[in-house]
């Protein structure tokens, strides 16, 4: 499988929803909680484009977006091709 990264913050709804579909596709993810930390939230701006809202959903180097773009991609059966990618 690919390498999922999230970036969260805490008590964040969308975060929840996201890492609760993952976690029900049993997909391995790295969860890096950059609400709190300014370099990590740097760091997820610079890799989303400019991105700013929680969370950032990265498939491998492929940026997604956020929860309501995991959740078309789920919807459309687009999700788990990106997902099965080596």
């Amino acid at each position: 499988m690919t390498k999922v990264t999230i970036y969260t913050r805490a008590f964040c709804p969308y975060c929840s929803r996201a890492v609760s579909l993952l976690k029900e596709k049993q997909v391995a993810f790295e969860e890096i909680d950059a609400g709190m930390s300014p370099d990590k939230k740097a760091e997820m701006i610079q890799r989303a484009n400019g991105g700013r809202t929680f969370p950032q959903i990265f498939i491998g180097e492929h940026h997604i977006g956020g929860c309501d773009e995991m959740m078309a991609l789920e919807r459309a059966g687009k999700l788990d091709p990106m997902l099965a990618q080596p």
